[in-house]
């Protein structure tokens, strides 16, 4: 698996329309503008597959990307955007709660968070949202490079402190810039598609 071909192959909003060839899937979510785009088009390394928006709120489905023919990567709609109607968000929370209570393919979460900032009242909801389900999750802090280095540290143990990470899951420090962390996330991918 090299993460060379990736096909938006299908867009859902219900049961009915997921994929039907029970393909492995990563399910990858996050804060609206946390650089979820940004994160599929860097594992897959292409510019602008995924498209980045600089409108948060635009994501309004879940997207199935389908990586080397292999597994699919699962985008759905960001969480926690003030300008989206309380009625939507709710309707995009039920889409994910529907999707992540019924799907066996989905293997492993990939949380994302932004590494600039205290991980969010709505981070820490979302975390447990998926630890209640026993779903292996990893934390990936984006835009890693946007930190100095002499900040770096006190950053970490924010993020670690506020996080109560359960044993099994791990942060990894992301940056669509530099690829820090772009191996071990695929590194994660390929453990569970065994390829």
């Amino acid at each position: 698996m090299n993460f060379q071909d990736i096909d938006l192959t299908q867009i859902a909003i219900r049961i009915s329309q997921y994929p039907t060839d029970n393909k492995p899937e990563f399910l990858i979510l996050g804060r609206s503008n946390v650089g979820k785009s940004s994160f599929i088009n860097t594992l897959v390394n292409r510019k602008n597959y995924a498209r980045t928006s600089s409108k948060p709120g635009k994501t309004q489905t879940l997207n199935f990307y389908l990586i080397d023919n292999v597994c699919y990567l699962v985008d759905v709609p960001g969480y926690g955007y003030a300008k989206v109607s309380t009625k939507k968000q709710e309707k995009f929370g039920l889409m994910v709660e529907e999707y992540v209570k019924n799907r066996p393919n989905l293997k492993h979460v990939f949380l994302l968070i932004d590494y600039r900032h205290k991980p969010t009242d709505s981070d820490l909801m979302m975390y447990d949202f998926l630890k209640y389900y026993n779903l292996p999750v990893t934390i990936v802090c984006t835009k890693y490079d946007k930190v100095k280095k002499s900040a770096k540290e006190k950053q970490n143990k924010i993020i670690n402190d506020t996080l109560d990470i359960a044993l099994g899951d791990e942060i990894v420090n992301f940056s669509s810039i530099s690829k820090v962390g772009k191996e071990t996330v695929q590194d994660i991918i390929k453990k569970y598609v065994n390829i």
